[in-house]
């Protein structure tokens, strides 16, 4: 195995040349966009809600009977719910969905691959509201940033944010400032997801000639989990059902690797200094209390949209940063490419091109989301970006979407000891590779084993299947233009 200066040194090439030859394919007409005739349509403008955590079961429009997520809920009735939603790399900050969603670009092409990555993301690389802010929109960040330094080195026409998760949420710390000056940090009063909607309402409400593009990312439900005062009886005496997994505690199931296994990410082990945990019942409550916040945060901004007229002039995403892990295998938290982990609730609303209540099974992944919101905005899309615009998809267009998709894990040791790993997920199959010595693999019909149960690596009749499924991923990697494949 190389040095990691070694890789390093690959990946930041590699990266370069790929940007390169992406970004020289790029033409972008004045202001970054697409010219428009006098009377053509008002470019929408986007307010792009990101949860934290949130799997997609914890939904009341997915099914879940403790939960009830009515505003979440009313974009997806009002619009377009996508029921097969992923990451390519579960972890809340560089790796995963927020670098990822910010470029449109798969971790290992963007160098950010996990929570101790702190270096701002490269400058050569545009975000999508680099590319709107050059097509004439008003670009906003307001919430959990959490990507090198906070993103502050763009230039925001308004930023309320930080970097870290933070322990405060009712004396929270933000970084603020507009036109691109951001000062700070400076300590605010209120729960932390009520400070943040309240500055990104205020914000909503100025008087402006071009469109806009707001960022409104939350921080709860992460640890340490703490409530809004409003919550604090919150599913008092509501009994929590465990899942069928619970109790075995993996010893019933001996095809699970170790990698699994002897992680750390488990309900009452001291992971995070304290904030974890100690039981299913505090973890799924706590949880589900911090989603009605949010919920009510997005109630707030949708009355706020109505009042102003604007609405249906208005796309509004919401989404999550990865899935979460509410007891399975008595596990917390996310990183493993198990479905609890990867999956998330997408849903869209712009009643001028989306057909409301449409129902979207293929897969989408969160880097899908920039390619999007440019072409909603008539921005041409970079052709370095990884992630295909779903448009056409939510209008029932599309029909040639992807068969499968790469995942990616690098994390280690952190704090959890979730072992580095890749993977492919078609709709029915999953393959994932834990590639540190000693290597170990899982194979799953997700069609048959939903659950994920009944690991079928090194079962003689799903041989052919499991080279298959290691050979995709392979080309995916290819594809994708790893640079880890050339170390």
């Amino acid at each position: 195995m190389s040095s990691t200066s070694d890789q390093d040194s690959t990946l930041a090439e590699t990266r370069r040349q790929f940007l390169q030859t992406g970004l020289a394919a790029t033409t972008l007409l004045p202001h970054g966009g697409r010219a428009q005739s006098t009377g053509s349509p008002r470019r929408p403008n986007i307010v792009f809600m990101l949860g934290e955590g949130q799997r997609a079961d914890a939904l009341s429009l997915a099914g879940n009977r403790l939960l009830q997520t009515p505003n979440h809920d009313r974009i997806g009735r009002e619009g377009v719910y996508f029921r097969n939603a992923f990451v390519t790399n579960a972890l809340c900050a560089p790796a995963p969905a927020r670098a990822v969603i910010l470029t449109g670009m798969h971790s290992h092409s963007t160098g950010a691959l996990g929570n101790n990555t702190r270096n701002p993301l490269p400058s050569s690389i545009p975000l999508f509201t680099d590319l709107l802010q050059q097509a004439g929109y008003e670009i906003a960040l307001c919430g959990k940033a959490h990507v090198g330094n906070g993103v502050r080195e763009r230039k925001w026409d308004y930023y309320l944010g930080y970097n870290a998760p933070g322990t405060n949420y009712y004396h929270p710390v933000f970084w603020e400032g507009s036109a691109g000056n951001i000062a700070g940090p400076h300590t605010y009063s209120g729960y932390a997801d009520d400070v943040v909607t309240d500055h990104a309402i205020n914000w909503l409400k100025q008087k402006r000639e071009r469109p806009f593009c707001l960022l409104l990312w939350w921080t709860a439900p992460h640890a340490p989990f703490y409530r809004a005062r409003r919550h604090l009886d919150l599913y008092n005496g509501v009994p929590i059902p465990k899942p069928d997994t619970f109790d075995d505690d993996l010893k019933g199931y001996p095809g699970k690797p170790r990698a699994f296994a002897n992680a750390d990410n488990k309900i009452g082990t001291t992971i995070l200094g304290g904030d974890d945990p100690r039981s299913l019942e505090e973890l799924v409550k706590d949880y589900y209390a911090g989603l009605v916040d949010i919920d009510e945060n997005i109630g707030r901004v949708l009355d706020c949209l109505s009042e102003l007229g604007q609405l249906d002039d208005t796309v509004v995403l919401n989404t999550s940063d990865h899935g979460f892990f509410l007891g399975e295998w008595r596990m917390y938290d996310k990183r493993f490419m198990h479905e609890p982990s990867i999956r998330v609730p997408t849903t869209i609303r712009y009643p001028k091109l989306f057909q409301a209540g449409r129902l979207v099974d293929e897969m989408v992944l969160e880097m899908d989301i920039a390619p999007t919101l440019l072409e909603l905005a008539g921005v041409n899309i970079p052709a370095n970006m990884q992630g295909r615009s779903f448009v056409n998809l939510a209008q029932g267009q599309e029909q040639n979407w992807r068969k499968d998709w790469l995942y990616e894990y690098y994390e280690y040791p952190a704090s959890q000891k979730v072992r580095p790993h890749r993977g492919v997920r078609t709709d029915r199959y999953k393959f994932i590779h834990y590639y540190m010595e000693p290597e170990e693999f899982e194979v799953y019909d997700l069609k048959t084993d939903p659950g994920e149960k009944n690991n079928l690596h090194g079962k003689p009749e799903y041989a052919d299947l499991t080279r298959a499924l290691q050979n995709r991923l392979l080309e995916l990697r290819r594809e994708t233009k790893d640079p880890a494949l050339n170390s």
